[in-house]
């Protein structure tokens, strides 16, 4: 099982997305994504957060929000991934070149239409209209073949 968050910063109606596609092998290769990666040994979901945003960014984000948990089973290698979502509003810095592809500021309304996993389509929707949600995306072969979603109240 494999730990990781995933990162959607975001400022004056756009969000920051890597396309994927400098390291060979890479799964994501030719998709849009936001930033993250996987939790190191003794790490909280918000430091790794914090630290990823940083490394593949150069920007300091303040106050990641939880906004949901993503479940890909048997995604890479047979292995499940888990995935926690963030957003970020409030952070520091100046985008820099990232090792894993490259960095845009895209407009919150074209975000669908870049080349994107199917399961992004719906849960960044619910992301965006602040739905807590766990939700679980079984992919073969690079195709989503099902989904389901559990969403949550908003705690009192």
């Amino acid at each position: 099982m494999k730990l990781a968050t995933l990162c959607y910063v975001r400022s004056n109606g756009r969000t920051l997305m890597l396309e994927r596609g400098k390291r060979p092998g890479d799964i994501h290769q030719g998709k849009w994504n936001g930033l993250g990666g996987k939790l190191d040994p003794g790490e909280t979901p918000e430091e790794c957060v914090i630290r990823e945003v940083r490394e593949e960014s150069g920007l300091t984000i303040e106050e990641p929000r939880l906004r949901g948990i993503l479940t890909f089973p048997a995604f890479k290698d047979g292995e499940d991934w888990y995935v926690f979502v963030f957003t970020a509003e409030h952070f520091e810095g100046e985008v820099t070149e990232c090792a894993e592809g490259r960095l845009a500021w895209i407009a919150d309304e074209e975000l669908l239409t870049l080349p994107l996993w199917e399961g992004d389509h719906f849960f960044l929707p619910w992301l965006f209209a602040g739905r807590f949600f766990s939700a679980r995306f079984r992919y073969q072969e690079k195709r989503l073949v099902a989904h389901n979603v559990v969403f949550h109240p908003p705690a009192d």
